[in-house]
């Protein structure tokens, strides 16, 4: 049969401009305008508001205008950083929604889930969801789960259109019909569709389901920080409220006295918060998106820094999923190298020839392309390509066969068929019923080739009589033919990427269905830790308990089935671990979704395996899951260094509010500069910390505890030792200001730079948790240069600007008060990095605990 083409290019485009993405509406999509109404109920917003109308009421229009204006320019910043984060994210999740292999100008490629027309010719194979509703015009063994349309979880059989299915519309549900429908899994077979209707055209369109589902529930960093500026909030408006009271009572001019209360709630109101954590995780998962690993859950990045068990498979993530055929070995122990540039016997011709008939005669998997490889290089085109054959029958993988049967027709007028199965050795010693004597001779062949870390697969052939196909392909009479060996090389990153893990106290663990000796072979090359190997079988004699003791030895798991993957994840919950696990199968999904750390293939991965995970890799690379986790641990020590700082600011900013308030001396701070401030402090937040790299140590460190809360103990206490340094350096210029008869514009200028320059020493100061300034020094970060230098320029300008200058109340700074205020800022950095190394080892995140963790798969668990 000639192959199909498919649409042109051009063709597809013109079609995807005329009817649309093949997408269905998302009405949770955040928009400028719902950011706005948002920003509008924010607090700090409220505060800004109400002090201009206060002013106003002062009959004081210019405060009044300049504080409208601060709240526009904020609700400005936060439209814009929201809007952007909004574009990342929608970028990331069109990145990772469903993925459909489609032929287009007689080509297979694969393209996103959305780009999908009408007419195109969409190739399926076990795992995937389907993209939009199709004609099957081939069908093999095909089964599809049409749940999320029929509820009923029974897959129900294909078959491909022909003049006996009809060609009225059919709806989803029941067997033998040609059609297949958008949002549906194929459990088994494969076929190739004609997509009849996409996006809100198709079923799943029409009754309005989505299969993209957001997750409602806050990620626990999320629900820390809401419950930090909450606590801030109460605490900060029962202050401000007392100071009205007080200030109105003994001063009188109680509107005077709500803008002192207001400046000292906004000062005690940290809002940056939640707006720090939305941008650091969404930047993040842009971050990690540039090493080619897609987060489709934000959370999953708090949960990165946690893991201590990464359970990965072998092919294509340690390995290069290249594979070659090295070695053939016949029944008698004959052995030949195709490398080797020698004419093929003909017993070696028919060991090639019956693989590649048990081969998908268009292949995916990258043994059955070697196969086909094989084939063209050193057989004649005679014998191996037949274009009358046709393949009439299949019998799949399965749990209790692990082999692949082809029954070929190569004569329409004859029911005589010739049969070819490949598979695991065992598998088709199995099949082909061979006796102890050639089965320990096969034992000692497959023994011998998966040493050299060979993928070993055994080929067997039979032939058939009549249309009555068997139930089984062991009612088939086979005769074994022989062993290929197959060849992956490991990825050059993988070697240094498990020594990094073993420096981060990270357990690497190979759990891979291959041959226990090849398992062995390349976890050696690799480097993993030589532990216990277990196979399927052994783990199939384990109870819970057992299990749970033998994973802590353990660094390889081979011949493994995926349902047992879902056993090895849980044994290694119960002993307390945090677990990232890979998988790209159907069968992989529960493992996937058990696991605190989903992490599904992007390029050969199905998309049930991705919707169950948390992380996809796009290039299917163990060392591209270590870059994860690096960037993880960097993400979450910056977010800390910026909670850090936000703390310790809001310190002085509140001290210097209340200072005027209990001691009757002149006001220092209103809204308009606690205002100035906050639009200092969030940019530095949002850009500087997050844009720093990590700390020469990240990889060095245990993983922390999963259940760290951002805001710990040994933090707060830094940020409020930070925040009293500061306070008291600044407090104490401005008393000794007062005292020595300055104006008390004079004084406010005085006491605002020296306020600001001692926030940049606490930008410094937090930049690293390590005891050397010098360290934080030699990591660049052309951001903080750009914010330093922004800084500068706004000071001198609202100094030397007259205008500004009277907008702000200040008066002129000489040079002995620059001095002034530059040596509070020398003193605060040099008073604050004398006690961080005392201070280190408690600032550091927290050792993880030993005891088990209950964590389930939404915020609480942090990975999904």
């Amino acid at each position: 049969m000639k192959p199909l083409s498919g649409l042109r290019e051009a063709e597809a485009a013109a079609r995807l401009q005329a009817e649309g993405h093949n997408e269905l509406p998302q009405p949770d999509r955040r928009t400028p305008f719902r950011i706005v109404v948002e920003v509008l109920r924010e607090p700090m917003l409220a505060l800004l508001l109400i002090g201009g109308l206060v002013y106003l009421a002062l009959g004081d229009l210019k405060e009044a205008i300049i504080l409208a204006a601060f709240a526009t320019m904020s609700i400005a910043i936060t439209v814009v950083q929201e809007t952007r984060t909004e574009r990342v994210l929608e970028a990331l999740r069109d990145l990772t929604s469903p993925r459909a292999l489609v032929i287009r100008d007689g080509e297979r490629k694969r393209i996103a889930g959305r780009d999908v027309v009408r007419g195109d010719l969409i190739v399926l194979s076990e795992g995937d969801r389907v993209p939009a509703d199709a004609v099957l015009l081939q069908c093999n063994d095909l089964q599809a789960d049409e749940s999320t349309l029929t509820g009923e979880s029974v897959p129900v059989r294909k078959v491909a259109w022909d003049d006996r299915t009809g060609s009225g519309p059919h709806r989803p549900g029941g067997d033998d019909l040609p059609q297949i429908f958008s949002g549906s899994l194929v459990v088994r077979g494969s076929g190739l569709a004609e997509v009849t209707a996409v996006g809100t055209q198709s079923e799943i369109g029409k009754i309005g389901l989505s299969l993209v589902k957001l997750e409602t529930e806050p990620p626990r960093l999320q629900a820390q920080t809401r419950r930090a500026v909450t606590l801030f909030a109460v605490l900060g408006g029962g202050v401000s409220l007392l100071a009205v009271l007080l200030y109105g009572l003994m001063r009188g001019g109680w509107l005077d006295a709500v803008l002192a209360g207001i400046a000292l709630g906004m000062s005690m109101l940290p809002e940056e918060f939640p707006v720090v954590l939305t941008v650091f995780m969404a930047m993040g998962a842009w971050r990690i998106s540039l090493a080619r690993v897609l987060t489709r859950r934000a959370a999953a990045i708090e949960t990165l820094g946690s893991a201590t068990v990464l359970c990965t498979d072998k092919t294509g993530t340690l390995t290069e999923n290249r594979m070659t055929i090295v070695e053939l070995r016949l029944k008698d122990e004959t052995i030949l190298r195709p490398a080797d540039d020698r004419e093929m016997p003909a017993a070696f011709r028919t060991l090639c020839k019956f693989g590649l008939l048990a081969s998908a005669p268009e292949p995916y998997d990258p043994m059955e392309r070697a196969f086909h490889a094989l084939a063209r290089e050193r057989l004649t085109e005679a014998s191996y390509q037949h274009p009358n054959w046709k393949l009439v029958h299949a019998y799949g993988l399965r749990p209790d066969l692990l082999a692949v049967t082809h029954i070929w027709q190569a004569d329409s007028s004859r029911q005589e068929y010739v049969v070819a199965a490949k598979g695991a050795p065992e598998a088709i010693a199995a099949l082909c019923k061979l006796n102890a004597m050639d089965r320990t001779a096969l034992t000692q062949s497959i023994d011998a080739m998966a040493a050299s870390g060979l993928r070993v697969l055994g080929v067997a052939r039979a032939t058939h009589i009549g249309s009555a196909w068997p139930i089984s392909p062991r009612e088939l009479a086979f005769e074994f033919l022989g062993l290929v060996g197959l060849a992956d090389p490991l990825r050059p990153s993988v070697i240094e990427a498990v020594r990094e893990c073993q420096s981060a106290g990270i357990k690497a663990v190979m759990i891979t269905g291959d041959y226990p000796a090849t398992a062995k072979a390349i976890a050696h090359q690799a480097g993993l830790a030589r532990g216990e190997l277990i196979t399927g079988a052994q783990l199939g004699k384990l109870s819970e308990a057992e299990l749970a003791t033998q994973v802590e030895t353990a660094s390889v798991f081979a011949r493994i089935m995926p349902e047992q993957k879902l056993r090895i994840v849980n044994a290694y919950k119960g002993n307390g671990e945090v677990v990232a696990m890979t998988g790209d199968g159907v069968n992989d999904a529960p493992s996937l979704k058990a696991a605190h750390i989903g992490i599904a293939m992007g390029g050969r991965g199905t998309d049930v395996a991705r919707e169950a995970s948390a992380i996809v890799l796009l290039d299917d690379d163990f060392g591209s899951i270590v870059k994860a986790i690096r960037l993880g641990r960097r993400i979450y020590d910056n977010l800390r260094k910026a909670m850090s700082f936000i703390l310790a600011v809001h310190v002085p900013i509140a001290g210097l509010a209340l200072l005027p308030l209990l001691f009757g001396t002149p006001l220092l701070l209103g809204p308009i500069h606690i205002a100035f401030l906050e639009m200092v402090i969030d940019p530095v937040c949002s850009l500087v910390f997050e844009a720093e790299t990590e700390e020469e140590d990240v990889m060095q460190r245990p993983p922390r505890a999963p259940d760290e809360s951002l805001f710990s103990w040994a933090l707060i206490g830094w940020s409020m030792l930070q925040g009293t340094v500061a306070f008291v350096l600044v407090a104490a210029i401005y008393v000794m200001a007062l005292r020595s008869g300055m104006p008390v514009p004079e004084v406010r200028a005085l006491t605002f730079f020296s306020l600001v320059v001692v926030i940049v020493s606490l930008i410094l100061v937090n930049r690293s948790f390590s005891p050397s300034l010098l360290t934080a020094f030699r990591r660049q970060n052309r951001t903080l240069a750009a914010v330093l230098a922004a800084v500068a320029a706004i000071s001198a300008l609202t100094l030397l600007w007259p205008a500004a200058s009277k907008l702000f109340t200040f008066g002129p700074l000489h040079a002995d008060d620059i001095a002034v205020t530059l040596g509070a800022g020398l003193m605060a950095l040099i008073i604050l990095e004398m006690l961080k190394p005392v201070l280190r080892p408690r600032l550091q995140s927290q050792n993880r605990k030993t005891q088990p963790l209950a964590l389930d798969q939404t915020g609480k668990s942090a990975g999904r």
